[in-house]
């Protein structure tokens, strides 16, 4: 799968293309197998991680695609797209709560330093 680094993700997007917006966080693919459908993934702590080493890039964690017919399971590493073997719907269940569980702990993380933030501008105007 090759990449491209964009500003803004395409609305029509070709197939073996993963579509990277930096300034967006945002990153965007067709599905590896082939079903075509556009798939999504938000670069956040919380989410996925996205790692360029100058010439390729990689997603981790791994891409379930869970909610789409084909229930799909890979990884992109080294811009190659890597098969995972089929995962049991309580598997899917216990990391889609890890993942929601995940993301709570990030937006309050963000929120507690927010505050600390708030407090010192306000102990330090004038």
């Amino acid at each position: 799968m090759q990449h491209k680094f964009v500003e803004f993700i395409p609305s029509e997007i070709e197939e073996n293309v993963l579509y990277i917006s930096i300034e967006y966080d945002v990153a965007k693919h067709k599905c590896a197998c082939g079903c075509g459908v556009d798939i999504v993934t938000s670069l956040s702590p919380a989410r996925w991680r996205l790692t360029y080493d100058g010439e390729t890039v990689s997603l981790s964690p791994s891409i379930g695609n869970w909610s789409h017919p084909c229930k799909s399971h890979y990884f992109i590493t080294n811009d190659k797209v890597l098969w995972s073997g089929p995962i049991s719907e309580g598997a899917i269940r216990k990391v889609v709560k890890n993942d929601q569980e995940s993301l709570k702990r990030h937006i309050k993380k963000g929120t507690k330093e927010n505050r600390v933030i708030n407090i010192l501008k306000k102990l330090f105007s004038f």
